[in-house]
């Protein structure tokens, strides 16, 4: 597919099914991480504009055109949606590359995601219908009950950075989809495609009100949006600090919140392994896609003593072999990273380990041939003790660290040797290991000689600091649903004779 030459939408807040300007008409840069110039600018939100976007999702779910839809009245607008993004896939893409840094093909991938995404939601949205009433058998014929599933109400959703298109469809799909109204606010670092979201919707006729979305800084829009008392939820994706803001304040109104904070998670490698290359490209691809900024990255390589030297040797040529290039660039398999704040963040974090005693095997720079843009070389960080800041917290960004052992017991200790739980993988031939180990990982999704495939069906999240709930799969429309207990007594002329009547005059 080429990609197109594209100029950047000049959007406003997307508020109750129309493009308005934010009330203090402020506006945040646009700067493109592969040439650090400002490529456009984004409204941003205030308290205010919340506030507006609130009311108007209140009225959505007020109206017969949202708030009395059933599941299949939303699966066509959810499809309607998956249709339009499929249609502007191009132009997603490299939208999403140029605000984002990540390599074109790996936007494109992801805007494919968006639109199964979209549809597999649609599905549950019919499906829903015939589960909406489900009768629950009592012990006593006097009385009849069942549970409804309503929508929850209106819901914040705040997105981050690494995939913008594709974490706002993981949230706002199964929102829609449950009859919710929501109210995105994307990360300030990557909100174009988020933005164009606002469009397509508006292009399907999407009521308004049934989503909005306000892009802005964090404690200008993000704050008063969890705070704010008529949203009923939260589910929130980033940082470990700011989700602790996020359940502090919802926590004020017992608000119930969905968090997925990141993590620190482990690829344990056994000498057993199917094969040396395949091997070292799945611990390659766990750490290093998306230009390492991946919360779920697999960014502590746990290897068996007896394979490291030959397993390091050779993770080092396939390192080496890694095109770093402008990510719109053919075949570019490593861009920049987000911003000029991570940037310096993950330089730092590989001087802390040096400092600390760790050798910097591969990388640890920026690439020479690259002078502009925040590129930084794949890293490959050796001699690691437990006690180093980059064994302990999260990079992201391309920076894997590595240490041995012997026994499995051992392997599974370093393994576990951290704070967060959201993914695990092994590498091993043998089955039954993989199966002690699966039991063993302490972590919301494990991987058997892969690491890293995500998929929209099965549940996604963590444990530990990495937070709590789950996205995707029928698991997340739960997320965004009411369960309502009705309880009936069916003979209503009859006494329930608990209290002695009064005696008739």
């Amino acid at each position: 597919m080429a990609i197109p030459n594209i100029r950047i939408p000049c959007r406003q807040l997307f508020i109750d099914g129309e493009w308005r300007e934010p009330l203090k008409k402020n506006r945040l840069p646009i700067i493109n991480p592969a040439n650090e110039e400002i490529i456009g600018y984004i409204p941003a939100a205030t308290e205010e504009d919340v506030d507006i976007a609130v009311k108007a999702a209140r009225s959505a779910l007020r109206r017969d055109d949202w708030g009395s839809t059933t599941g299949a009245q939303r699966a066509k607008y959810l499809r309607a949606i998956a249709a339009k993004v499929l249609e502007k896939k191009p132009e997603l893409a490299t939208l999403e590359t140029i605000d984002n840094g990540k390599p074109w093909f790996e936007a494109a991938s992801d805007i494919d995601d968006v639109v199964a995404c979209f549809e597999y939601y649609a599905d549950l949205a019919e499906a829903l219908d015939s589960k909406k009433k489900t009768e629950v058998k009592l012990h006593l014929d006097s009385f009849k009950t069942h549970v409804l599933r309503e929508p929850l109400g209106v819901v914040g959703l705040i997105t981050p950075w690494n995939y913008p298109l594709l974490m706002t469809t993981w949230k706002v799909a199964p929102a829609l989809a449950a009859g919710c109204a929501a109210i995105l606010k994307p990360s300030e670092l990557a909100s174009i495609t988020s933005l164009e979201l606002g469009e397509i919707c508006r292009e399907v006729g999407l009521p308004p009100g049934a989503l909005s979305i306000l892009t802005g800084l964090g404690h200008e829009a993000g704050s008063p949006l969890v705070s704010h008392p008529d949203v009923d939820k939260i589910a929130f994706t980033g940082s470990g600090p700011t989700g602790v803001k996020i359940m502090t304040a919802a926590a004020q109104l017992v608000k119930p919140v969905t968090l997925e904070l990141g993590g620190k998670s482990p690829i344990v490698v056994f000498d057993d392994i199917h094969d040396l290359d395949i091997a070292v490209e799945w611990t390659l691809f766990g750490c290093f896609w998306t230009n390492g900024q991946i919360c779920s990255a697999t960014s502590r390589l746990i290897i068996q003593e007896t394979i490291a030297p030959q397993f390091l040797a050779r993770l080092l040529e396939w390192t080496k072999n890694i095109k770093i290039s402008d990510p719109l660039e053919e075949d570019c398999k490593l861009g920049p990273v987000i911003s000029r704040g991570q940037y310096e963040k993950v330089l730092k974090f590989i001087s802390t380990a040096k400092d600390e005693g760790a050798t910097i095997l591969y990388g640890g720079d920026r690439p020479e041939h690259l002078k502009k843009g925040y590129y930084i070389q794949p890293t490959i960080i050796t001699d690691v003790d437990t006690s180093m800041e980059i064994w302990n917290e999260e990079v992201f960004g391309p920076v894997l660290c590595v240490k041995t052992f012997k026994t499995e017991e051992e392997a599974i200790e370093l393994a576990n040797d951290t704070k967060y739980g959201l993914g695990a993988a092994i590498l091993s031939k043998d089955l039954e290991r993989c199966e002690r180990f699966t039991k063993a990982f302490q972590s919301g999704v494990v991987w058997i000689n892969c690491s890293q495939p995500c998929f929209w069906q099965p549940p996604w999240g963590g444990k530990k600091r990495s937070g709590f709930g789950r996205e995707l799969g029928e698991w997340s429309l739960e997320n965004y649903l009411n369960i309502k207990q009705v309880t009936q007594y069916v003979t209503p002329d009859e006494p329930w004779a608990f209290y002695k009547s009064p005696s008739k005059l």
